[in-house]
């Protein structure tokens, strides 16, 4: 039973890293972030678009499209 109450504490630990690994270090992405927009891997959802770059390149910028 002791070894659960272990595991748990190190699963713990591992997520409270995690955040600290989300830093904003790439000029793009803080230019990103600043305009109120996020970053992501794949394709923007269907209501954004791409305005640019995120993570030196690597993701894609969404900005939501305003409707006219």
């Amino acid at each position: 039973m002791r070894i659960f109450y272990m595991l748990f504490a190190v699963l713990f630990l591992l997520f409270q890293v995690a955040p600290g690994y989300a830093d904003e270090t790439f000029a793009d992405t803080a230019e990103c972030k600043s305009q109120g927009n996020f970053c992501r891997l794949t394709t923007c959802p269907p209501t954004f678009s791409v305005s640019g770059s995120c993570h030196g390149g690597l993701l894609k910028c969404c900005k939501k499209i305003v409707a006219k």
